[in-house]
């Protein structure tokens, strides 16, 4: 279904969802700049495919935006997770936008799967000064986990979409 998309475009547009993700889980922030980046990705891709293709890809994303900023609004989802999900619509063809919805959906259940077994078990990492990156987020996921913070979405996000871009199933 995807044979369409270049490696460049799968690549580029894996690349990116892995910079969400892994900025999701640091800072809880998916930066503009990854949409703003994967949307476009995604009109090349729609331009590659025809006009009707593009069409197709613009509607889906259309509707998840909105369907998702009402989730947003009700306080159940961050802006840029919106933003980001809408934006991986665009990559897909329209074929494909059920698929990541039900993987996103999946991906999102086992995280929040284990974001809830794990929460007994955070140990209480102080924060280190000049510790590296990693030694940082566990401390920080681990404190996050202990006062029922958050769930980095835009990581479920990034694995519906990476899984689509791979070759869906």
């Amino acid at each position: 279904m995807l044979s369409h998309l270049t490696p460049l475009i799968q690549a580029a547009g894996v690349l990116l969802l892995l910079a969400a993700a892994a900025s999701d889980v640091v800072r809880r922030i998916i930066p503009d700049w990854v949409s703003i980046a994967l949307a476009a990705l995604g009109l090349l891709a729609g331009l590659l495919r025809g006009p009707h293709a593009l069409l197709g890809s613009v509607a889906a994303a259309l509707l998840l935006f909105a369907t998702l900023a009402l989730l947003h609004r009700r306080g159940a989802l961050g802006g840029g997770d919106v933003k980001l999900a809408s934006a991986v619509a665009l990559v897909l063809p329209f074929g494909a936008f059920g698929d990541f919805v039900e993987a996103t959906a999946i991906a999102g259940g086992v995280l929040a799967l284990l974001h809830l077994a794990l929460r007994p078990f955070a140990p209480r990492l102080a924060p280190v000064r000049g510790a590296s990156l990693a030694r940082r987020v566990l401390a920080a996921e681990c404190w996050r986990l202990r006062r029922h913070g958050s769930i980095p979405y835009g990581v479920a996000i990034a694995c519906g979409g990476a899984l689509m871009l791979l070759g869906g199933r």
